[in-house]
Protein backbone atom coordinates (compact mmCIF):
# COMPACT_ATOMS: atom_id res chain seq x y z
CA UNK A 1 0.00 0.00 0.00
CA UNK A 2 1.32 3.64 -1.31
CA UNK A 3 0.98 6.82 -2.18
CA UNK A 4 1.17 5.90 -5.45
CA UNK A 5 -1.84 3.32 -5.48
CA UNK A 6 -3.87 6.14 -4.11
CA UNK A 7 -3.10 8.45 -6.88
CA UNK A 8 -3.63 5.73 -9.71
CA UNK A 9 -6.95 4.98 -8.21
CA UNK A 10 -7.91 8.68 -8.29
CA UNK A 11 -6.33 9.19 -11.88
CA UNK A 12 -8.51 6.08 -12.77
CA UNK A 13 -11.50 7.23 -11.13
CA UNK A 14 -11.48 10.81 -12.86
CA UNK A 15 -10.92 9.52 -16.32
CA UNK A 16 -14.20 7.13 -15.79
CA UNK A 17 -15.84 10.06 -14.35
CA UNK A 18 -15.57 12.05 -17.43
CA UNK A 19 -16.61 9.21 -19.88
CA UNK A 20 -19.27 8.30 -17.59
CA UNK A 21 -20.70 12.27 -17.67
CA UNK A 22 -19.79 12.47 -21.46
CA UNK A 23 -22.01 9.58 -22.26
CA UNK A 24 -25.07 10.63 -20.27
CA UNK A 25 -24.94 14.44 -21.10
CA UNK A 26 -23.83 13.86 -24.96
CA UNK A 27 -23.90 10.22 -26.75
CA UNK A 28 -27.13 8.94 -25.02
CA UNK A 29 -28.97 11.59 -26.72
CA UNK A 30 -27.47 11.16 -30.31
CA UNK A 31 -27.28 7.67 -30.59
CA UNK A 32 -30.69 4.97 -31.08
CA UNK A 33 -32.22 2.89 -28.26
CA UNK A 34 -31.20 -0.23 -29.99
CA UNK A 35 -27.63 1.18 -30.92
CA UNK A 36 -25.01 -0.45 -29.02
CA UNK A 37 -21.97 2.40 -27.03
CA UNK A 38 -18.54 2.42 -28.00
CA UNK A 39 -16.18 -0.35 -26.57
CA UNK A 40 -14.29 2.14 -24.62
CA UNK A 41 -17.04 4.14 -23.19
CA UNK A 42 -18.67 0.71 -22.45
CA UNK A 43 -15.68 -0.05 -20.28
CA UNK A 44 -15.25 3.26 -19.18
CA UNK A 45 -18.49 3.72 -17.88
CA UNK A 46 -18.97 0.57 -16.15
CA UNK A 47 -15.78 0.89 -14.35
CA UNK A 48 -16.84 4.51 -13.06
CA UNK A 49 -19.60 3.17 -10.15
CA UNK A 50 -16.65 0.44 -9.05
CA UNK A 51 -13.85 2.70 -8.72
CA UNK A 52 -15.74 5.28 -6.73
CA UNK A 53 -16.87 2.78 -4.43
CA UNK A 54 -13.52 1.44 -3.83
CA UNK A 55 -12.13 5.21 -4.04
CA UNK A 56 -14.93 6.11 -1.31
CA UNK A 57 -14.14 3.22 1.07
CA UNK A 58 -10.37 3.49 1.00
CA UNK A 59 -10.23 6.71 1.55
CA UNK A 60 -12.76 7.63 4.30
CA UNK A 61 -13.51 4.50 5.81
CA UNK A 62 -11.45 1.38 5.91
CA UNK A 63 -7.65 0.35 3.64
CA UNK A 64 -6.12 -2.75 4.00
CA UNK A 65 -2.56 -3.09 4.70
CA UNK A 66 -0.11 -5.94 4.36
CA UNK A 67 2.47 -6.29 7.00
CA UNK A 68 5.82 -6.55 5.50
CA UNK A 69 8.18 -7.41 8.60
CA UNK A 70 8.25 -8.58 12.16
CA UNK A 71 8.57 -5.34 14.16
CA UNK A 72 5.25 -5.60 15.07
CA UNK A 73 6.02 -9.10 16.45
CA UNK A 74 4.21 -10.76 18.55
CA UNK A 75 1.76 -8.89 17.55
CA UNK A 76 1.82 -9.31 13.91
CA UNK A 77 3.60 -10.66 12.03
CA UNK A 78 4.86 -10.49 8.39
CA UNK A 79 2.07 -11.73 5.66
CA UNK A 80 -0.97 -10.74 8.23
CA UNK A 81 -3.50 -8.63 5.92
CA UNK A 82 -5.25 -6.29 8.41
CA UNK A 83 -7.70 -3.78 7.85
CA UNK A 84 -7.05 -0.09 8.79
CA UNK A 85 -9.59 2.21 9.99
CA UNK A 86 -9.58 5.78 8.45
CA UNK A 87 -12.09 7.88 10.61
CA UNK A 88 -10.76 6.88 13.77
CA UNK A 89 -8.65 9.80 13.67
CA UNK A 90 -10.71 12.39 11.36
CA UNK A 91 -11.51 12.33 7.55
CA UNK A 92 -8.42 13.97 5.69
CA UNK A 93 -8.34 14.37 1.86
CA UNK A 94 -7.14 11.57 -0.71
CA UNK A 95 -3.99 12.23 -2.10
CA UNK A 96 -2.93 15.93 -0.10
CA UNK A 97 -3.69 14.06 3.18
CA UNK A 98 -5.34 17.67 4.71
CA UNK A 99 -7.67 17.04 7.44
CA UNK A 100 -11.21 17.41 6.68
CA UNK A 101 -13.36 16.45 9.70
CA UNK A 102 -11.41 16.04 13.49
CA UNK A 103 -12.97 13.28 14.85
CA UNK A 104 -10.33 12.00 17.37
CA UNK A 105 -6.67 11.91 18.22
CA UNK A 106 -4.41 8.54 18.38
CA UNK A 107 -4.17 7.56 21.60
CA UNK A 108 -1.10 5.66 24.05
CA UNK A 109 -0.92 2.01 22.98
CA UNK A 110 -2.84 2.45 19.74
CA UNK A 111 -1.28 0.44 16.54
CA UNK A 112 -1.13 3.08 13.68
CA UNK A 113 -0.52 3.31 10.28
CA UNK A 114 1.29 6.39 9.03
CA UNK A 115 3.74 7.73 6.01
CA UNK A 116 7.26 7.09 6.86
CA UNK A 117 8.66 10.71 7.97
CA UNK A 118 11.50 10.00 5.76
CA UNK A 119 10.32 8.69 2.83
CA UNK A 120 6.35 9.82 2.74
CA UNK A 121 5.39 7.27 -0.22
CA UNK A 122 5.86 4.18 1.99
CA UNK A 123 3.56 3.42 5.02
CA UNK A 124 5.25 1.99 8.44
CA UNK A 125 2.98 0.66 11.31
CA UNK A 126 4.15 0.77 14.69
CA UNK A 127 2.54 1.29 18.28
CA UNK A 128 1.82 4.60 19.57
CA UNK A 129 4.26 5.40 22.35
CA UNK A 130 4.67 8.99 23.07
CA UNK A 131 1.95 11.49 23.14
CA UNK A 132 2.83 15.49 22.01
CA UNK A 133 4.24 17.61 25.14
CA UNK A 134 5.91 13.58 26.27
CA UNK A 135 9.12 12.84 27.38
CA UNK A 136 10.14 9.52 26.43
CA UNK A 137 13.18 7.70 27.39
CA UNK A 138 14.42 4.33 26.32
CA UNK A 139 17.58 3.60 28.67
CA UNK A 140 19.31 0.33 29.13
CA UNK A 141 16.08 -0.91 27.20
CA UNK A 142 13.81 0.21 29.51
CA UNK A 143 11.03 2.84 28.29
CA UNK A 144 9.96 5.73 30.68
CA UNK A 145 7.06 7.68 30.05
CA UNK A 146 7.48 11.26 31.93
CA UNK A 147 9.77 9.92 34.43
CA UNK A 148 8.18 7.05 35.30
CA UNK A 149 9.13 3.39 34.28
CA UNK A 150 6.63 1.52 31.91
CA UNK A 151 5.65 -1.50 33.63
CA UNK A 152 6.40 -4.71 32.31
CA UNK A 153 5.56 -8.92 33.18
CA UNK A 154 7.32 -11.38 31.99
CA UNK A 155 5.15 -13.68 29.85
CA UNK A 156 7.78 -16.58 28.34
CA UNK A 157 9.12 -16.91 25.02
CA UNK A 158 8.29 -16.30 21.63
CA UNK A 159 9.57 -17.66 18.30
CA UNK A 160 11.08 -16.14 15.34
CA UNK A 161 10.08 -17.21 12.40
CA UNK A 162 12.70 -15.20 10.50
CA UNK A 163 15.12 -15.29 12.88
CA UNK A 164 14.96 -18.35 13.60
CA UNK A 165 15.01 -18.18 17.56
CA UNK A 166 13.79 -17.72 20.76
CA UNK A 167 13.37 -13.99 22.53
CA UNK A 168 11.97 -13.26 25.62
CA UNK A 169 8.27 -11.76 25.40
CA UNK A 170 6.78 -9.52 27.89
CA UNK A 171 3.71 -8.10 28.68
CA UNK A 172 3.68 -4.30 28.00
CA UNK A 173 1.30 -1.74 30.54
CA UNK A 174 0.62 1.52 28.30
CA UNK A 175 -1.44 3.12 30.55
CA UNK A 176 -5.06 1.79 29.55
CA UNK A 177 -3.54 -0.74 27.15
CA UNK A 178 -1.94 -4.05 27.92
CA UNK A 179 0.38 -4.99 24.45
CA UNK A 180 3.43 -7.96 24.47
CA UNK A 181 6.20 -7.43 23.19
CA UNK A 182 9.65 -8.95 22.35
CA UNK A 183 12.54 -7.72 24.03
CA UNK A 184 16.45 -9.34 24.99
CA UNK A 185 17.44 -7.35 28.01
CA UNK A 186 21.25 -9.41 27.62
CA UNK A 187 22.25 -8.37 24.06
CA UNK A 188 23.43 -4.48 24.02
CA UNK A 189 21.66 -2.00 21.44
CA UNK A 190 22.75 0.82 19.89
CA UNK A 191 20.82 4.01 18.77
CA UNK A 192 21.74 6.69 16.32
CA UNK A 193 19.17 8.61 14.04
CA UNK A 194 19.68 7.72 10.41
CA UNK A 195 18.73 11.18 9.28
CA UNK A 196 18.32 14.32 10.76
CA UNK A 197 14.95 14.57 11.30
CA UNK A 198 12.72 17.43 12.15
CA UNK A 199 12.87 18.46 15.86
CA UNK A 200 15.86 17.07 16.04
CA UNK A 201 17.07 19.16 19.09
CA UNK A 202 14.40 17.35 21.45
CA UNK A 203 16.29 14.00 21.53
CA UNK A 204 19.28 13.45 23.86
CA UNK A 205 20.65 10.39 22.20
CA UNK A 206 23.35 8.78 24.62
CA UNK A 207 25.13 5.70 25.00
CA UNK A 208 22.82 3.60 27.16
CA UNK A 209 19.78 4.97 25.14
CA UNK A 210 17.74 7.96 24.59
CA UNK A 211 15.23 10.63 25.63
CA UNK A 212 12.99 12.42 23.54
CA UNK A 213 10.69 15.32 24.13
CA UNK A 214 7.90 15.17 21.57
CA UNK A 215 6.79 17.69 20.17
CA UNK A 216 3.00 19.53 19.83
CA UNK A 217 1.75 17.93 16.77
CA UNK A 218 3.52 14.72 16.45
CA UNK A 219 4.42 11.14 17.64
CA UNK A 220 6.57 9.06 18.78
CA UNK A 221 6.30 5.48 17.69
CA UNK A 222 8.06 1.96 18.85
CA UNK A 223 7.14 -1.51 17.21
CA UNK A 224 6.72 -4.11 19.88
CA UNK A 225 10.18 -6.15 18.42
CA UNK A 226 12.15 -3.79 20.80
CA UNK A 227 15.28 -5.12 19.19
CA UNK A 228 14.23 -5.34 15.41
CA UNK A 229 12.33 -2.51 14.66
CA UNK A 230 13.09 0.60 13.10
CA UNK A 231 11.24 3.51 14.65
CA UNK A 232 11.08 7.05 16.38
CA UNK A 233 14.40 6.13 17.99
CA UNK A 234 16.26 6.08 15.15
CA UNK A 235 14.17 8.51 12.64
CA UNK A 236 12.12 10.75 15.00
CA UNK A 237 8.63 11.72 15.41
CA UNK A 238 5.35 11.48 13.38
CA UNK A 239 3.39 14.69 12.58
CA UNK A 240 -0.06 14.50 12.76
CA UNK A 241 -0.23 14.87 8.85
CA UNK A 242 1.50 11.78 8.55
CA UNK A 243 -1.47 9.68 9.69
CA UNK A 244 -3.15 7.52 7.90
CA UNK A 245 -5.23 5.36 10.16
CA UNK A 246 -5.77 2.91 13.61
CA UNK A 247 -4.96 -0.82 12.77
CA UNK A 248 -7.59 -3.39 14.30
CA UNK A 249 -8.51 -6.93 12.92
CA UNK A 250 -6.04 -8.99 10.67
CA UNK A 251 -8.51 -10.16 8.00
CA UNK A 252 -6.14 -12.99 6.49
CA UNK A 253 -3.00 -14.75 6.48
CA UNK A 254 -2.37 -17.04 3.65
CA UNK A 255 0.82 -18.77 5.55
CA UNK A 256 -1.68 -19.10 8.98
CA UNK A 257 -5.06 -18.69 8.87
CA UNK A 258 -6.00 -19.20 12.24
CA UNK A 259 -4.61 -16.00 12.86
CA UNK A 260 -7.65 -14.27 10.78
CA UNK A 261 -9.42 -11.68 13.55
CA UNK A 262 -6.74 -11.99 16.04
CA UNK A 263 -5.61 -8.47 17.14
CA UNK A 264 -3.70 -8.31 20.48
Amino acid sequence: MSWNFSLILFVALVITSLIWFFDVLFMRKKRGKDSKRPWWVEYGASFFPVLLFVFVLRSFIVEPFRIPSGSMLPTLQSGDLILVNKFTYGLRLPILHNELVPLGEPERGDVMVFRYPVDPQVDYIKRVVGLPGDEVSYLNKRLFLNGKEVPIERDGDFFEPDRIAYTAQYIENLGEVENKILLDRSSRQELRPVWRFPYRENCDFRPDGLVCTVPEGSYFMMGDNRDNSLDSRFWGFVPASHIVGKAFFIWMNFSEPSRIGRFH
